[in-house]
């Protein structure tokens, strides 16, 4: 198991820039904002030679444990109590403040080995900021600047002495078969997203609660479901309409969710059972189906819909008339909130990942493509008719079919729909995406027919 330690330290003093400094790459949105990051982001991160967890926390506040700051802090205790060395960040602009101090008394409770940093000590005025932190009792702390990079050479030496003893054998790495899959859970604000992850990992792991937006980061965590399979599940930031989004950092989030979902290979989109799929998630849907990613749809809230005959007819009614490219897609009715039907999300993932991650043979391809073109035949193009000879199938993950023929590149947009119905209903494939690339042939005798 990989040692982990945690960025802790009250709002704003620059966790989640030191947690991308060590990281090696944005992960985490920063901004000025006090509190932007409000759940547990998780990376493995190459520090001081050695491969670590590292976990950026919500800002530390007193609070009460029904408010959000108080939940953010439970996620925070929840992240101290699994780490093997956490990094204390004071800001040393600001100088300490009464909840600096509270919260190094805290860590020194719990007697966990604790690295005292002093970030944004950058210029000559900075070291000597930094001795009033020897009054927090943790030791004396380390000079960095996260923003800037400054003392990250020194902070790595002291990770690699704070650390526990590396075992005699590492682990092998894991076989690519056992690549985990990679699922994002998508859709509007306040859709019970975190709480669908937190039902599927059985545990208080993303912040909930009724108020709107409560995620602004998309955040990863690594699990392994009832099958005995590694899943990589991101939580996103709920995603509105455009016209909505007006300040820069729910601009940051909703780039961070887009990012997740062209990264993902099977995207959950949670809709509301009692308010209905309505135009922005039918935006989402469309927009997963243009990445080419697979999509479940969990109706998420089933237990609060009293008419639920009617609920399906209007979820499906919708469907066929709004979403027409990813005809027959998985919906699976649950309760997040109280865990009925969670069950029976993750086998349908599983299901709706293998027929997107499928092939199929040339043999049967062109069996199906004769038959199709039999059935309906190619349109005339500025009163020519398109000649399709045959079909292949260059690649999965999504489907996709590259069809050859004279003028082939001229395919009207009806005719590939017909074609991609009609290998879906073939093949057994609904509600997954499917490409169509068509490519015309040079025809020798061109001239002569013209």
């Amino acid at each position: 198991m990989l040692p982990r330690i945690a960025v802790m330290g009250r709002p704003n003093v620059g966790k989640s820039t030191l947690f991308n400094r060590l990281a090696g790459r944005r992960i985490a949105i920063v901004d000025d904002t006090p509190g932007v990051t409000r759940d547990r982001k998780e990376t493995i991160a190459r520090i001081a030679g050695r491969d670590v967890l590292l976990i950026d926390t919500a800002g530390l506040e007193e609070a009460a444990p029904d408010t959000i700051p108080g939940r953010m802090r439970a996620s925070s205790e929840a992240a101290l109590r699994a780490a093997d060395l956490v990094l204390f960040v004071v800001d040393v602009r600001t100088g300490l403040t009464p909840a600096d101090r509270s919260f190094a008394q805290w860590l020194r409770r719990h007697g966990k080995p604790v690295l005292l940093l002093a970030n944004k000590a950058e210029g000559r005025e900075g070291a000597a900021r930094a001795l009033e932190a020897y009054e927090l009792g943790l030791g004396a702390p380390l000079l960095v600047s996260a923003e800037h990079g400054d003392g990250m050479g020194e902070l790595h030496d002291e990770i690699r002495e704070a650390l526990p003893p590396e075992p005699a054998e590492e682990e092998e790495d894991v076989a690519d078969e056992n690549r985990p899959l990679r699922l994002s859970i998508v859709g509007r604000p306040n859709a019970g997203k975190s709480t669908l992850l937190n039902a599927l990992l059985g545990e208080e792991r993303m912040i909930t609660g009724p108020e709107p937006g409560l995620t602004r980061d998309s955040v990863a965590v690594g699990w392994t479901d009832e099958t005995g399979k590694p899943v990589r599940l991101v939580d996103t930031a709920g995603l509105r309409r455009r016209a909505r989004i007006t300040e820069a950092l729910e601009q940051m989030s909703t780039a961070a969710t887009i990012a997740a979902l062209k990264e993902c290979e099977v995207a959950v989109l949670v809709v509301d059972a009692v308010q209905g799929m309505d135009e922005q998630d039918l935006r989402i849907a469309r927009l997963a189906e243009r990445e080419g990613r697979a999509v479940v749809i969990a109706f998420n809230k089933w237990d609060a819909v009293e008419d639920r005959n009617a609920a399906r007819r209007r979820l499906e009614d919708v469907l066929t008339a709004s979403l027409a490219q990813l005809k027959g897609v998985f919906v699976v009715p649950l309760s997040a909130a109280t865990g009925r039907g969670v069950e029976r999300l993750m086998p349908t993932v599983r299901e709706a990942y293998e027929l997107w991650n499928r092939r199929v043979p040339t043999g049967a391809l062109n069996r199906w493509f004769e038959a199709a073109l039999e059935r309906h035949a190619p349109p005339l193009v500025n009163g020519k008719r398109l000649k399709l000879r045959y079909a292949t199938m260059p690649k999965a993950r999504p489907p996709t079919l590259a069809i050859f023929g004279t003028r082939a590149e001229q395919m009207p947009e009806d005719y590939r729909r017909y074609l991609v119905n009609s290998f879906r209903e073939a093949f057994d494939m609904p509600g997954v995406p499917v490409r169509v690339n068509a490519r015309g042939t040079d025809n020798p005798y061109a001239e002569a027919e013209d």
